[in-house]
């Protein structure tokens, strides 16, 4: 039977952990913004894949305003 893989706020944390990691003593800034915008293409990404690209099953599966999916889609280019 195949592993199963950690959960994805594990990832996150390991992630997180690395990147403070490799700034040692340097302050971030704008972490938030960084991490929405790492996070939110490639989820967006595999949402309309999943939703074998249909913007309006896609929003429900994302809990947003189809409109508000269709705006983020163009923010990343992903029309």
């Amino acid at each position: 039977m195949p592993e199963k893989p950690p959960p994805l706020r594990a990832c996150v944390a390991h992630s997180l952990d690395h990147y403070f990691s490799e700034l040692g003593d340097t302050d971030s800034q704008n972490l938030h913004a960084m991490v929405i915008a790492e996070v939110e293409k490639p989820l967006l990404e595999a949402v309309m894949q999943r939703a074998q690209g249909n913007q309006l099953r896609a929003a429900r599966m994302l809990g947003i305003n189809r409109n508000t999916l269709r705006k983020k889609l163009s923010l990343y280019g992903l029309k």
